[in-house]
């Protein structure tokens, strides 16, 4: 019997796009893809950040990038230095996005703060996998994944969260769809649902969170190294594999049941 043939990156020329790797998830992401011999583009809204975030790996191939994602020339500028510098695209980790303001009830919600929710972590997210999905079909050889950063807030809210929570439900459509149009091109689509990794974003969940009854109680955190090899593992199967779904989170939080 012959081996099948897999259509794996070749680990010496793998390339990947990680937007919002100036800090937390994206830092920790980008840091395990260098380690593991990846090529990155960095994106995020402030140089010096992506940088720092280039100099923990010594040695790594890195391009920073400065891009708001929610601006598409900022995106198109993005996915062209990618291809100038690389040539092809073999990942984008879709991951830049806000809260927005923490603690705010729904009634007194500016649209603009919601507009800002929505254009970052919707409208950005659609546009990167756009860019990305548009080379990943023409490149030689074609195909590539793309992996979402939805988040537990995709199945159940917290409270005051109107916008952030609306936009990771409609980055679970986002995922689903992209992965069905994307079959006839080897392009495979994921998704990972975080749920309280140790980043500055979550920092007040150590000290008090606002929970579905009213109160304000510490939540368990864990390592967002943990995440950063989970998101490896779904980089690196072949194209011929895909995880649709995956999530993770401190064990201990109060997802599950009632608490």
């Amino acid at each position: 019997m012959n081996a099948m043939q897999t259509n794996r990156p070749d680990p010496r020329s793998r390339i990947a796009v990680v937007t919002g790797a100036g800090s937390g998830i994206g830092r920790a992401v980008a840091v395990e893809l260098l380690r593991a011999g990846w090529s990155l583009a960095l994106a995020g809204r402030r140089t010096e950040t992506l940088e720092e975030t280039a100099a923990l790996v010594p040695g790594g191939t890195c391009l920073a990038v400065r891009a708001d994602v929610s601006r598409p020339e900022d995106v198109a500028a993005l996915f062209d230095a990618v291809r100038d510098r690389f040539g092809r695209l073999d990942l984008l980790f879709n991951n830049a996005g806000t809260f927005g303001p923490g603690g705010v009830p729904v009634e007194e919600l500016s649209y603009d703060a919601w507009r800002h929710v929505v254009d970052t972590n919707l409208n950005g997210a659609f546009l990167c996998a756009q860019a990305a999905y548009r080379q990943m079909k023409e490149q030689d050889p074609r195909g590539g994944r793309i992996i979402n950063n939805g988040s537990i807030s995709a199945h159940t809210p917290r409270p005051h969260s109107v916008a952030y929570t609306a936009t990771k439900h409609a980055l679970t459509g986002l995922t689903k769809s992209l992965s069905l149009d994307g079959r006839r091109y080897g392009i495979a689509v994921g998704q990972i649902d975080i749920g309280n990794a140790a980043t500055d974003m979550t920092a007040r969940m150590q000290t008090g969170a606002l929970q579905a009854n009213g109160e304000t109680a510490p939540e368990p955190v864990m390592d967002v190294a943990d995440v950063a090899r989970t998101v490896r593992h779904m980089a690196e199967l072949p194209l011929e594999a895909n995880v649709q779904f995956a999530t993770v989170l401190a064990t201990a939080m109060p997802y599950i049941g009632r608490g």
